[in-house]
């Protein structure tokens, strides 16, 4: 029964991990168009990439347990992006997308903790992979301050 609650955690947690990771690309992409600094477009883009790589890396896991991806919620996704339009369409700045991106940094930190304390069975390599993410999105969060 433990393995099962071990694995059950670990598909979980690494869906959860996917798509975040997908929601944060999504949400990176909504924005670059819009951004004016060339410093702050190639943060943007890096950031992207560290996603995509780990992303590569989530699957892997998932695949290793036979569980599926996970797309990210259409409403969550919705309300991001009529957020980030309504928001820029006021204010064009890189100061607004830099604002925008931190808030889902925020959000994206805090839903993946609450995962972790959900999920408390799974693997370890699936906590390391969750935790990673969130590195990725408290960096991002500590590089935009100088764009606030």
């Amino acid at each position: 029964m433990e393995t099962n609650s071990k694995e059950f955690d670990t598909i979980r947690l690494l869906q959860e991990c996917d798509a975040g990771s997908k929601m944060a690309v999504s949400a990176i992409d909504e924005v670059l168009d819009r951004t004016q600094d060339s410093a702050l477009k190639n943060l943007l883009l890096d950031t992207k990439q560290h996603h995509a790589k780990l992303g590569n890396d989530i699957h892997s896991e998932l695949a290793h347990y036979h569980g599926n991806t996970k797309e990210p919620s259409p409403v969550a996704k919705g309300m991001a992006w009529a957020k980030t339009n309504m928001k820029l369409t006021l204010e064009q700045s890189d100061a607004t997308v830099a604002n925008l991106i931190t808030d889902g940094c925020d959000m994206g930190i805090n839903a993946l903790q609450r995962c972790l304390n959900d999920y408390p069975d799974a693997s370890h390599a699936a906590k390391d992979l969750c935790r990673r993410l969130m590195s990725i999105e408290d960096t991002l969060r500590e590089d935009l301050r100088s764009y606030l």
